[in-house]
């Protein structure tokens, strides 16, 4: 059964904007940080989806550097979350602005 390329955009679609709901609603750290997630991965799932109604491998080795950029950023966003934690015992980003001082 072949799935057709508009479900895997609709799919994806629909992940990108759970994902900018939850960036633009959410003042968790680590709930921002899952919506950041959850649109890189809805942009690999475009990427793989295009290479494969193309019938090429391009797609899935794009949406490969893809997820390697987005584990360093997670990376780089957990080391943040972890500094602001012990800096003010909280987690949300409006103590971020105080993170500096």
């Amino acid at each position: 059964m072949v799935i057709p390329l508009s479900a895997w955009l609709t799919l994806a679609a629909l992940m990108f904007a759970c994902g900018l709901y939850a960036v633009l609603t959410r003042r968790n750290a680590l709930a921002l940080l899952l919506g950041v997630e959850l649109m890189a991965n809805a942009a690999n799932l475009n990427l793989v989806a295009f290479g494969a109604a193309q019938g090429s491998y391009e797609g899935q080795v794009m949406a490969l550097f893809g997820m390697a950029l987005t584990v360093a950023e997670v990376a780089v966003g957990l080391a943040v979350v972890i500094q602001l934690y012990r800096r003010h015992k909280d987690i949300r980003i409006d103590a971020a602005s105080e993170l500096s001082g």
